[in-house]
């Protein structure tokens, strides 16, 4: 059975607050976990079934009627989630399970044997998954969090190069299929000055290089005002059936990190410099 997750919203600063909780965010895969009838099922937050991509979790132990909300993610050498790993796994239509270490990170619960718990404060939720998820594994474990303190756990989270963290207040519900102000997220953005040197022809895209002439990767999100400002400025070189190239203009953009291959993962523009 499917529910369309909870979602968070962006804020830009983490802060202290004893009404809140502060979990990691995770850089994984939202993924909806089901169990009815003795048969589980994962959803993807967009109502995918992706069942057959994880047969690890086929076999969780609990109780009939219950729906799990988590993020499923792969793990480096270090022990950080690694998006690109994760990615290639879901991806992959074989199930390269000896290639990875995948855990299935469970922060709430929707449904408990049955009947709907959404209404419950976050708190009563977060102790029914204390006994539904009794001890934590490698493959199935509870998202650890701490009572406030969002500003000091965020300090640790940038100096680890983790993602961001997640503020949530103590007595939301969860609400089905919303995006809520009780659930808050800050991502840990990292900043750099680039070249914008071509504009993809149809869906908006910009071809971005990084100050020593490398390729950056593309980025598909500057606000309207800043586009209008970069169709006066720019200055055709040359096109191909997919892009326009043109003399390189100098902007900062931030993201979330660099993939392996050297790009810059999610960009998305700040200022002209």
């Amino acid at each position: 059975m499917f529910f369309s997750p909870m979602l968070l919203q962006k804020t830009n600063e983490p802060f202290n607050d004893d009404s809140y909780i502060t979990e990691l965010k995770l850089d994984g895969i939202r993924l909806i976990l089901s169990k009815f009838d003795n048969k589980v099922k994962l959803y993807t937050r967009h109502n995918n079934d992706v069942t057959a991509k994880f047969p690890e979790l086929l076999t969780i132990d609990i109780p009939n009627g219950t729906v799990l909300d988590g993020e499923i993610i792969v793990s480096d050498s270090s022990g950080k989630p690694d998006f690109e790993t994760m990615m290639s796994r879901f991806q992959s239509k074989r199930n390269n399970l000896e290639n990875c270490t995948l855990s299935y990170v469970v922060f709430d619960v929707i449904q408990y044997k049955g009947k709907s718990v959404s209404r419950l404060l976050l708190m009563d939720r977060k102790q029914l998954l204390d006994e539904i998820i009794t001890q934590d594994t490698s493959l199935v474990a509870k998202v650890k969090y701490i009572e406030g303190n969002g500003s000091a756990y965020f300090d640790l989270v940038r100096q680890q190069g983790l993602e961001g963290i997640v503020l949530k207040r103590k007595d939301s519900r969860y609400e089905v299929g919303k995006r809520s102000q009780s659930w808050l997220k800050v991502i840990n953005y990292q900043y750099d000055d680039v070249m914008i040197t071509g504009l993809r022809k149809g869906e908006f895209g910009l071809l971005l290089s990084f100050v020593d002439g490398k390729p950056a990767g593309l980025m598909e999100f500057m606000p309207p005002s800043e586009r209008k400002i970069l169709y006066n400025k720019k200055k055709v070189v040359t096109e191909d059936d997919k892009f326009t190239f043109i003399e390189p203009i100098n902007c900062r953009v931030k993201y979330r990190n660099l993939t392996k291959a050297g790009f810059l993962r999610i960009p998305s523009f700040v200022q002209w410099k």
